[in-house]
């Protein structure tokens, strides 16, 4: 404890005496003691701890003199510091006074100058009064002899001497800068001038307000000398050549007077009114509207049609010839510097890219959209015009840049393809609807060096898209590939129509069977396929034209021509098939019936053989290898027809005798028939793959076979040759027979159902084309069994 603490606390009358104590310390006083307190009360809880008492002194002790010493080493090195900032404070007070004292001597000396000063602000009047008299007397002979010069010059003007005009204008010129420079307060030695009103300067604006209208006057005559520039080199280049020169002294004037204001920043001359002209500037915007004034005469009205052809033709032409006057006239009546035939070069390429942006948006024919991109594609790039060797040293062409954008171009294709598809489209309808009439005609189809039947369709559709292909390919391969794809669809487009008018001309036909108007029917079928086999050899050769890159650049669905014509040459089979069955059925009719089968008479047949021979015959007018295809489907439909009958069941044997006759008879017709096909294939110079007069001979041995319970193994042949036949089918081959038991039918039924084979790879189905008549259930009365 404290000598304070022991001593109850200082009395009043020395806490009085004593200085006030802050809060802060009383309060880290009191934070401190607590602090001692607690850890006095945490080390010394157990009496035999007072034995450290002494230890815990001397340690505390140590550290209070350690932190006393820091404190005072802090103290003295920070009063040290307050010393030295006094002796600083008493060094710099002594110099402020000093300085006080000096501007006190110089306040004095000024006041003392200032009588002077007044005395001499009447002598600078009187000197600018002086000088403004000076320059006004020297000025008067000018100012007397302004108005006779403008006139005189005006004159000059007129006489188109424009070197001379120029220099009295720059006389002029000169005269006007000095007298408002003068007006300013410059011309005083050692005055700084003074600001010039409003009011004088604009009554020296008034009095040569002359100098201004000759400027504009020259400048006119300039300009039209400079348009006529090229008319003049021909005849008298000197007026260009001063034109020249009085554009390159306002160039250099203008020069000369900006480097001087930024040399001499605000204290300059001002600029002189109208300056800087930038006359040379004006120079090549005068000659690129000279340029462009061969343009604005140009209309629609007067392009139209083979006249836009002959427009572009005396465009390439006319610029040609300028630009040769240029280069050996005019480029040496210039600076070097000037580059006068390329600047001529980038003002006629110019121009020609607004004029062509502007013929573009024209409604423009398929020719004249032609002639448009081949001038713009070829004729402008080639060494006719801007590849022109000459003009390569002055320019190379990538330098001018497309003369129509890639946007623009692929627009003005895209009209041309409209154009050409649209007269496309109505050629192709026309052709069709010749070839409609020619249908009609009551004489046989023409044929071609080969004897195969024709008629005009081909011809047309063919030259007219190779025709399109190929005057599309002198514009640009990407031109043709859209060509051909637009050729494509409408081929398309034409053969869906050419097949329904197929269609149409079976049903009519049809319908006047009876009064047989049309005898040459047939013929023009034929004819069709023969017509589809050239379009589709047209159509492949079109097609291998087609760059690699065509099919990526077309969003629409690629055309389908092969396949329209693939079905337009089905169904035109078809009708003949057709034509054929109608020419076959009153003999079919009287086959396998009961009185043929007795008269034993092999007319028929022979009548039969011989509206096939004819068929043939005329098949033979037909380009292969629809010929081969008509061949076999006339074989398959006579054998198909032939079954058909025999599954009517027309005749039922009664006996073995009968059933010997009816197998002779059909071996027979099968063997006619043979006979009469392999006759007219060898004639033809080909032998089919497909043998479907096989199937006659089987059924005959099926017929013919004697002993029933071998009918189980001549089944599971048939089977094997001809997996598509029905147990429908070998049940109506059982009826007709005659001699088949119920075991016997039910047994090969069954095997007949447990044998079911997939149709070989490649196999043609036949009995799936024959279908077998229902048969008539008997009338019977309702009993259980039946029930």
């Amino acid at each position: 404890m404290s000598d304070r603490d022991k001593n109850g606390g200082d009395k009043p009358e020395d806490a009085a005496a004593l200085p006030e104590v802050w809060p802060e310390a009383e309060r880290a006083e009191s934070l401190a003691r607590g602090a001692a307190l607690k850890w006095a009360s945490g080390v010394f809880c157990r009496p035999e701890h007072l034995e450290r008492l002494g230890q815990y002194r001397k340690r505390e002790s140590q550290r209070t003199s350690s932190i006393q010493s820091r404190l005072k080493s802090v103290v003295q090195s920070y009063l040290e510091g307050v010393g030295w900032g006094l002796e600083q404070l008493r060094e710099a007070r002594a110099e402020l006074k000093e300085v006080s004292h000096a501007l006190g001597k110089a306040g004095v000396e000024s006041s003392r100058n200032a009588e002077g000063v007044k005395a001499l602000e009447m002598m600078r009047e009187v000197s600018v009064n002086h000088c403004q008299l000076l320059a006004a007397v020297s000025n008067l002979p000018r100012l007397y002899s302004v108005q006779s010069m403008v006139s005189e010059t005006e004159r000059l003007v007129e006489s188109r001497r424009l070197l001379e005009a120029h220099a009295r204008l720059m006389e002029l010129e000169c005269w006007q800068d000095d007298v408002l420079w003068q007006l300013h307060g410059a011309g005083a030695p050692g005055t700084a001038g003074t600001a010039l009103s409003a009011q004088d300067e604009e009554l020296v604006r008034n009095y040569f307000s002359g100098v201004g209208k000759l400027v504009e006057a020259l400048g006119k005559e300039l300009w039209a000398v400079v348009g006529s520039g090229l008319a003049l080199a021909r005849q008298n280049p000197t007026p260009f050549v001063s034109a020249v020169r009085i554009v390159e002294r306002e160039e250099a004037l203008d020069q000369a007077m900006l480097e001087e204001r930024g040399r001499a920043g605000g204290h300059s001359r001002p600029l002189p009114p109208g300056r800087p002209r930038c006359w040379r500037e004006r120079f090549f915007q005068v000659l690129e509207e000279a340029v462009s004034a061969r343009f604005r005469s140009v209309s629609y009205l007067h392009t139209r049609g083979p006249g836009l052809a002959g427009h572009l033709s005396a465009l390439q032409h006319g610029i040609m010839g300028d630009l040769a006057t240029v280069r050996h006239l005019l480029d040496h009546c210039v600076p070097p510097h000037y580059n006068l035939t390329r600047a001529y070069l980038r003002a006629c390429h110019r121009c020609l890219q607004s004029h062509l942006g502007q013929v573009s948006g024209w409604e423009l024919e398929s020719g004249e959209i032609f002639a448009v991109l081949n001038w713009v594609l070829h004729i402008y790039n080639s060494s006719d015009m801007m590849g022109h060797p000459d003009l390569m040293v002055e320019m190379e062409s990538e330098e001018l840049g497309p003369l129509i954008s890639q946007e623009s171009l692929e627009q003005l294709q895209n009209k041309y393809v409209h154009s050409v598809r649209k007269s496309v489209s109505e050629w192709m309808h026309k052709a069709l609807e010749v070839e409609l009439t020619d249908w009609q005609r009551d004489q046989e189809p023409d044929t071609d060096h080969e004897g195969f039947y024709l008629t005009s369709l081909p011809t047309i559709i063919t030259q007219m898209l190779e025709e399109n292909a190929r005057v599309a390919l002198m514009v640009s391969e990407s031109l043709r590939d859209q060509t051909i794809q637009m050729g494509l669809y409408e081929m398309e487009n034409l053969l869906n129509r050419f097949r329904e008018a197929l269609v149409e001309f079976g049903k009519e036909h049809r319908r006047d069977q009876s009064t047989n108007q049309n005898k040459f029917y047939l013929h023009y079928l034929l004819a069709s396929i023969s017509n589809c086999i050239i379009l589709k050899t047209s159509t492949e050769s079109l097609q291998q034209q087609l760059s690699s890159r065509s099919a990526s650049r077309f969003s629409r669905t690629p055309p389908g021509p092969l396949a329209a014509l693939d079905r337009a040459v089905r169904r035109a089979c078809r009708l003949v098939m057709d034509q054929l069955l109608l020419e076959l059925q009153p003999f079919l009719q009287g086959l396998l019936s009961r009185s043929w089968l007795a008269q034993g008479d092999v007319t028929i047949t022979l009548k039969l053989c011989g509206v096939l021979e004819r068929h043939f015959e005329l098949y033979s007018r037909v380009r292969p290898p629809c010929r081969q295809r008509l061949q076999e489907e006339c074989q398959w439909l006579t054998v198909v027809e032939y079954v058909r009958v025999f599954m009517q069941k027309r005749l039922v044997c009664r006996n073995a005798e009968e059933r010997c006759q009816l197998a002779q008879r059909m071996a027979l017709d099968a063997q006619h028939l043979r006979d009469l096909f392999q006759g007219l294939v060898e004639v033809e110079g080909s032998v089919s793959e497909v043998n479907p007069m096989a199937l006659l001979p089987v059924l005959a041995d099926f017929i013919r076979l004697k002993d029933p319970s071998m009918l189980t193994l001549e089944v599971s042949g048939l089977v094997a040759k001809y997996p598509d036949i029905s147990d429908e089918h070998v049940s109506v081959l059982l009826d007709v027979r005659g001699d088949v038991s119920r075991d016997v039918r039910g047994t090969v039924l069954d095997l007949l159902e447990q044998s079911t084979p997939p149709l070989p790879a490649g196999y043609r189905p036949i009995f799936s084309d024959i279908l077998v008549p229902t048969p008539s259930m008997p009338f019977c009365l309702p009993t259980a069994k039946c029930a």
